[in-house]
């Protein structure tokens, strides 16, 4: 248990690109709000404490998240990511380092803060800067390193000249900061960009300037940092999770056809030697006995099958019991 550290967590933007009514972080990603999922990270890498930093639809954004024990933080303005970290002093007051993520992360693992916690510890740094190389970082903070690869600063993609542009390392937007360090050193921030905001990013050049060594913690799988801005992808971050269900159900011993058609919610249990066609959807904490078939576009939801159960091409089921060697019929529409 990482007993010391807090995780800090920015979830109080508009997310304006997805062209909504609704707080960014609100949006569904696999069954659950996308912020749910990077709180399920946090807690599944051994941290304990978390503070989470509201400002747009604080309200709603709250009520979503009261089931975790985590320290509500009221941004009342927008002005930037180290103005929110800022805000967030008093809640940070008994921890010892502090992990700063993004709400809209929601593809961020359990074991790549597990990993990032444990580099930073055995390297005594008093700042750790998750970074990772994309194909097209249009949009990204670009890491700007010495000949010797070390970080000297993050330039953010509006601030950035032709030559910066070009260079493909991005901030992901993970930090592990020694708390002390932290807040002195966003006393120091200034709002001298295109933005006027306060950038937690300057921290960075702020530390090279006192002298610390800006510790990197590389991430070579790009998707799992993705920061979900658009529509699009949010498409992408729900397919991703899909597909990491689909391929821990496969690894348990059930057969799939066309996986990437397959929906399955994780809470719905499917027992081995299942065999499920393309475009099935399983939802609802459905129960799938041994050895059933569902055959294409099958859809249970609330639904209890026996082992051996052949559901038909197309038939809906909802709120029901199949009993074990059933066939259902193609196209059946039944409702318990």
């Amino acid at each position: 248990m990482h007993d010391k550290t807090i995780a800090v967590v920015l979830a109080a933007g508009k997310g304006t690109r997805m062209k909504s009514d609704r707080a960014k972080v609100l949006h569904e990603v696999f069954f659950k709000p996308m912020l749910h999922h990077v709180l399920d990270a946090v807690i599944g890498a051994g941290i304990e404490h978390m503070a989470v930093i509201v400002g747009h639809q604080r309200k709603k954004v709250l009520a979503a998240i009261d089931q975790y024990a985590h320290l509500p933080v009221i941004q009342r303005e927008q002005l930037g990511t180290g103005h929110a970290v800022l805000c967030t002093k008093k809640a940070c007051e008994k921890s010892g380092q502090v992990m700063i993520l993004c709400g809209d992360t929601p593809l961020i693992r359990s074991q790549t803060l597990q990993k990032m916690l444990k580099d930073h510890q055995q390297n005594n740094a008093i700042i750790t800067l998750m970074t990772t190389v994309l194909e097209d970082p249009f949009g990204y903070g670009r890491v700007i390193t010495d000949e010797n690869g070390n970080i000297i600063r993050i330039v953010e993609q509006k601030d950035a000249d032709d030559k910066q542009r070009e260079i493909r390392e991005i901030n992901t937007g993970i930090y592990l900061v020694e708390k002390e360090f932290l807040f002195q050193a966003l006393q120091e921030v200034g709002t001298d960009n295109s933005q006027g905001e306060v950038y937690l990013t300057d921290i960075i050049a702020i530390a090279r300037r006192n002298g610390h060594a800006v510790h990197k913690f590389f991430h070579p799988h790009a998707i799992d940092v993705l920061g979900v801005n658009s529509r699009v992808e949010l498409a992408q971050a729900h397919g991703e999770l899909r597909m990491r269900h689909n391929r821990k159900v496969m690894r348990s011993g059930v057969t799939m056809y066309a996986p990437e058609t397959i929906l399955l919610d994780p809470e719905s249990r499917i027992s081995r030697d299942t065999i499920i066609h393309g475009g099935v959807q399983i939802t609802g904490r459905s129960e799938v006995g041994q050895n059933a078939r569902l055959e294409t576009g099958v859809v249970l939801q609330k639904a209890t099958l026996g082992a051996h159960a052949v559901i038909g091409a197309h038939s809906v089921l909802h709120n029901c019991t199949v009993e074990a060697e059933e066939h259902i019929p193609p196209l059946t529409y039944k409702v318990g």
